[in-house]
């Protein structure tokens, strides 16, 4: 199917929905997600729906609200209490799908309270592919997934994305700081602080795309290989130690392997995976 196709069974879907509330992230999908929804019904008939709570970074939220500002849309901030779970505390492999239960009942219900009954979020097609235990709370709530249904892919959103002059387009992933956590490590809100607090800094050193991963008092950072001489360098390793140690961390390493989306999930079993 090409893709003007995709985008236009997209927009067919939309406007048999009339009113939508879109899960809303500020990353690339839901972004996308959004726009087309403001293109096709509207902006008084979108509703962008974000869950506020420690697992989201500051750096995040401020994104998302700098981008529900340039579509012209409604951000309703949502708090989340997914930290009073203890099947999400527990940080088991299964934790995502009682994150994602949690947060989307909660949105969808807030949503509804606003006259918006239909609540989209930004699964793609390439989401099928993954291990993603989030994909069967969206399914077992009956989470509208528009962008699956077209059977866009990420990198066909990207590229739609740049004809709609999103400034999303070229955004890389930046799932919740909870992913940051080695499975069997609690999560809390301090080790979400410890995460959010050395990836901050890592980033004002100039670093696009990165990962630091919580193995307790042990932090692994992930970068791209063209980036990790920023990190080796002597004035800048000195500051990283300083201030990962100051977090929190007695040990500071650099995966050898660089970044990689879901590296975490290496640590689990088949039988995890199911």
């Amino acid at each position: 199917m090409k893709l003007n196709e995709k985008y236009e069974n997209l927009q067919k879907t939309l406007k048999a929905l009339q009113r939508l509330a879109v899960a809303f992230s500020g990353g690339v999908d839901s972004t996308f997600l959004a726009a087309a929804a403001v293109q096709t019904l509207g902006r008084r008939n979108v509703l962008a729906c974000i869950g506020v709570s420690p697992s989201l970074s500051q750096h995040q939220l401020h994104q998302a609200r700098q981008i529900a500002e340039l579509l012209q849309i409604r951000l309703l901030e949502i708090p989340l209490t997914e930290l009073n779970d203890p099947n999400y505390i527990a940080n088991k492999a299964d934790r995502c799908f009682h994150c994602k239960s949690h947060q989307m009942l909660t949105i969808r219900r807030r949503a509804e309270q606003e006259g918006f009954p239909r609540l989209a979020c930004g699964s793609n097609w390439d989401d099928q592919n993954d291990f993603r235990p989030g994909s069967r709370a969206i399914a077992a709530l009956n989470i509208l997934t528009p962008l699956r249904d077209a059977q866009l892919t990420k990198e066909e959103i990207r590229l739609l994305s740049r004809q709609m002059n999103l400034p999303t387009a070229d955004l890389p992933a930046s799932p919740c700081l909870a992913s940051r956590i080695a499975y069997g490590i609690e999560i809390t809100e301090q080790n979400l602080r410890q995460v959010e607090q050395a990836e901050d800094f890592l980033r004002s050193l100039g670093l696009s795309e990165f990962r630091v991963r919580h193995h307790g008092i042990l932090a692994r950072i992930e970068v791209r290989p063209a980036q990790m001489n920023l990190l080796t360098e002597d004035h800048s390793r000195n500051q990283i130690v300083e201030t990962f140690k100051s977090l929190g961390f007695r040990y500071i390493t650099l995966d050898l392997q660089g970044f990689r989306s879901g590296s975490l999930n290496e640590m689990l079993n088949p039988s995890e995976r199911l």
